[in-house]
């Protein structure tokens, strides 16, 4: 992709790679987004464009969409638990309230429950803001249906996410807590950590071993969690997608650990083991909007 420095798309990278992300839960769905996009905007009419910053978004939502349809049947078919592919991002990404929760590890599994048409107006309007007239151009319905969908998508979005905010500090000393504990396996550590009902839930695609379903508990996952064999564990704090979190090597494979909170314990945690969707730990993302 070969583009001058001023070119819109360029200048919008950053925030027509969220929007993909967001719509589609994956980094590598989302640069081959960017990739047909950049393809239609380089033989774009110019000239015809009046807002290039709104026609590239709609552009990218159109592909993305078009990306998530046909994703469909590949995750139904899935092995086990399909979890959104994690980002290693920077600590600018907390400072906007909003960008952070839509790109939390929570929120994209949310949005899985959403149908392709609902979550792409849903990003765009609770995350982008974009008008509903940009948004029916882009998923191709009448302003009049957009609302509709906009406002059943906030209300099904709405009963599933998490209901406590959670402040960084916060995110941080318990993930802190729970690294610890996870390195020593001492069980009482785990359970003093973690809410009596606490779920875990693993993506391991079939290629790594993970759980197949969530297991829930805290006995049950604690018990887990102490079998990993502590002299090929190593353990670091990280920030994944906008929060504070673990990067985790189980005898050398690595993996990542994000974690919802409330009152202080841990409620859920997310373990991302499937190597296809650990590329992007390394190396920050650049998310905006």
């Amino acid at each position: 992709m070969t583009t001058a420095p001023d070119d819109p798309f360029v200048t919008h990278r950053s925030l027509l790679f969220t929007v993909a992300y967001e719509i589609l839960g994956s980094a590598a769905d989302a640069e081959d987004v960017l990739q047909e996009s950049w393809l239609r905007w380089a033989a774009a009419d110019r000239s015809a464009v009046r807002d290039a910053r709104a026609y590239l978004v709609r552009t990218v939502t159109r592909q993305s969409l078009n990306r998530l349809r046909t994703l469909a049947r590949r995750r139904e078919d899935y092995v086990g638990e399909w979890l959104p592919e994690p980002l290693l991002t920077t600590h600018d990404v907390a400072e906007d309230i909003v960008l952070a929760e839509s790109v939390s590890i929570a929120m994209l599994t949310v949005l899985e429950t959403l149908g392709p048409t609902e979550r792409a107006v849903f990003v765009l309007r609770e995350v982008f803001d974009m008008p509903y007239g940009e948004i029916a151009d882009a998923v191709g319905k009448p302003a009049a249906t957009v609302r509709q969908i906009a406002r059943r998508a906030r209300g099904h979005v709405a009963a599933r996410r998490p209901r406590v905010q959670v402040s960084p500090s916060e995110q941080q000393e318990v993930v802190e807590r729970f690294l610890a504990a996870l390195h020593t396996g001492e069980l009482q550590e785990l359970l003093a950590v973690m809410a009596p009902d606490v779920v875990l839930v693993a993506d391991g695609g079939g290629i790594v071993a993970a759980a197949l379903t969530p297991i829930q508990g805290a006995g049950t996952v604690a018990k887990l969690l102490a079998t990993a064999n502590r002299a090929a564990l190593a353990t670091a704090a990280v920030w994944f997608n906008g929060a504070p979190a673990g990067r985790v090597e189980f005898d050398g494979e690595p993996a990542a650990v994000s974690l919802e909170l409330a009152d202080g314990k841990i409620t859920r945690i997310y373990v991302v083991r499937n190597p296809h969707k650990l590329t992007r730990i390394d190396h920050p993302a650049r998310l905006t909007r």
